[in-house]
């Protein structure tokens, strides 16, 4: 018998690398490691400092990262999701991308896509302040996530120029896919449900003008629980913007958006996995997600173990997989896609790189479900 395909995809949190633009809040200039390599244990048990078994590595560097395509490929892990962010009508943190995965993935079989993290940002990156949310000087918004028409018709034709015909570049029924973080947010720069279906409209005829054979847009699911970023609908909205909106497709992003910032892991993520089914009712097409851990204390100093969620093992994770893969064995006429969070995410806890605690655990556990 012919072992099935599985599409097994793990967000990249572009960041470790340096940024001219994020200079002022990681002054060493490799990205965010500069907070890694600040974090400190706030209650007894804390499971802190996370140190990188590979080492702070240049994710910007082709070299460093072939070596992570490699590791992934072994290991299960054949689609990586790039966060990929525009900020006063230019591009952020790009040069992972341009200068490290592309070139990276060049003669493999590894595909990427991007998820548009049009969220806004205050100081979250910053932790040197005092406080993350509020109306005081370490709350201001630094940068908005929304755009208007004007900026996203030249900002999407850009990235059809630049990605979406690549030929790594992830599809699903033969059409690139696009997957938007906050569409709330996208829905309120547009000016609301009909205007962003419109735009929607208007970017997948681009991509079949330009011979890509349509847009596969995809929405990060939500239902206004835990952790917000940038607009949010109101409650009950959803479903009617959803449709509205017409995504062919949904996935989640991080457990802590269902479940919150704290809790033990396997409540947690049972509390989020719970959701599967309305988020398949609510957008048609649900891809299973899967996080790995949370602990936000990286970037918040005054932050304890309110913001942790605690027991988050290697098996404990794989467990989730399981689950992840029956679901989408059991709706054989999707795409065999399942997410993960994330391939990076060292200042949320939420990592399949190899640590100094974990080893490769987080990576064999992949290997065990989809190998």
């Amino acid at each position: 018998m012919t072992k099935r395909h599985y599409d097994v995809a793990a967000y990249m949190w572009p960041s470790y690398h340096y940024e001219p633009r994020c200079e002022h809040f990681w002054p060493e200039k490799d990205g965010e490691w500069y907070t890694v390599r600040r974090a400190t244990p706030r209650f007894e048990g804390h499971d802190q400092p996370r140190i990188p078994l590979l080492g702070w590595q240049d994710e910007a560097d082709p070299e460093v990262m072939r070596q992570h395509v490699e590791l992934a490929m072994a290991h299960g892990v054949n689609v990586f999701i790039v966060d990929w962010y525009w900020y006063e009508n230019s591009p952020c943190f790009e040069r992972q991308l341009n200068e490290g995965l592309l070139p990276a993935i060049e003669g493999t079989d590894c595909k990427f896509f991007l998820m548009w993290a049009n969220h806004d940002v205050d100081t979250l990156w910053n932790m040197h302040k005092d406080t993350y949310w509020g109306d005081g000087p370490d709350g201001k918004q630094l940068w908005s996530g929304q755009v208007s028409r004007e900026v996203l018709e030249p900002m999407f034709d850009r990235i059809i120029e630049k990605y979406l015909g690549h030929d790594n570049y992830y599809r699903i029924d033969d059409k690139p896919v696009l997957s938007i973080f906050a569409y709330p947010n996208l829905v309120e720069g547009l000016g609301g449900a009909d205007e962003a279906a419109d735009a929607f409209a208007w970017m997948r005829r681009r991509c079949e003008e330009e011979g890509l054979g349509g847009l596969d847009i995809q929405a990060i699911a939500r239902l206004c629980a835990g952790v917000e970023a940038g607009a949010s609908l109101e409650a009950g909205t959803e479903e009617a913007v959803a449709r509205t909106l017409a995504f062919d497709s949904a996935t989640g992003y991080q457990f802590c958006q269902d479940a919150g910032q704290t809790g033990d892991y396997v409540s947690w993520a049972n509390a989020s996995i719970g959701n599967w089914p309305t988020y398949e009712d609510t957008y048609g097409t649900y891809y299973p997600h899967v996080s790995i851990g949370w602990d936000n204390t990286h970037r918040n100093p005054g932050f304890g173990g309110e913001k942790v969620v605690l027991n988050a093992t290697p098996d404990a994770f794989e467990a989730c997989l399981w689950k992840a893969k029956a679901w989408v064995d059991a709706r054989p006429q999707q795409a065999p896609l399942m997410t993960i969070n994330s391939w990076n995410e060292w200042t949320e806890g939420s990592y399949l790189l190899p640590d100094m605690r974990w080893g490769y655990r987080y990576l064999q556990a992949v290997r065990n479900v989809f190998v």
